[in-house]
């Protein structure tokens, strides 16, 4: 499941997300496939945490392939276990399936892995009506300059830490910034976020953290 060498990006992503789960659309024959349509009134201008400058830190070299294995969010309290997960026959990204795997993080195994150029993408539930909050609930809370740590397969733990923390409208996902081409290693921390729409069933917005490597 790991990814060798260096990515271009997704073309084709869209975020969509249905009673906290966050799916990730792959339009494979015609581009971008829009997000489902949401109320006028919930179109509103992204809310963003703005970035701060970072600490000048060398750019890692990029590693082998392999696949993240444990996430740690010390500022959250976040220490889980992490899985791959890759496409449905929809098109649509794996998410974790009610049962023990649900409250853990999962990697999108179509996304580089950790160490390597360009924006690995780790993802989580926000919470489940069954059982509250899940992995990811506070994942807004994060602020620049926080830092967390990624292991993986291969033993090594990576060191992250947050640029930005922004939240979009599904409708108005910005697909390139998100999993377009880096010149260095980064990571994306995706869940559900804004408002709860009772009818639809789902959360109006994503939440997307933006991080980079400073080191193993």
């Amino acid at each position: 499941m790991s990814r060798a060498g260096r990515r271009g990006w997704v073309a084709g992503i869209a975020l969509l997300a249905v009673a906290g789960v966050v799916l990730i659309v792959l339009g494979l024959t015609s581009g971008p496939r829009a997000a489902a349509p949401v109320a006028a009134a919930d179109t509103r201008a992204p809310v963003t945490v703005a970035a701060v400058p970072t600490p000048a830190t060398p750019t890692p070299q990029d590693l082998p392939a392999s696949p993240p294995t444990r996430i740690a969010i010390p500022a959250l309290g976040v220490d889980s276990p992490v899985n791959p997960v890759g496409l449905n026959p929809d098109g649509t990204v794996q998410v974790p399936a009610p049962g023990p795997l649900y409250d853990q993080a999962a990697w999108y195994s179509g996304s580089v892995t950790p160490g390597q150029r360009g924006p690995a993408v780790v993802l989580g539930h926000i919470d489940s009506a069954a059982n509250g909050p899940s992995v990811f609930y506070r994942l807004s809370a994060l602020r620049p300059l926080d830092e967390f740590t990624l292991t993986r397969a291969d033993g090594r733990t990576l060191v992250y830490r947050v640029n930005s923390v922004k939240t979009y409208p599904k409708d108005a996902f910005p697909t390139r910034s998100v999993y377009g081409p880096t010149t260095r290693p980064e990571v994306r921390l995706i869940t559900c976020g804004g408002a709860f729409d009772a009818r639809a069933r789902s959360y109006v917005d994503n939440t997307v953290v933006y991080a980079n490597q400073i080191g193993p």
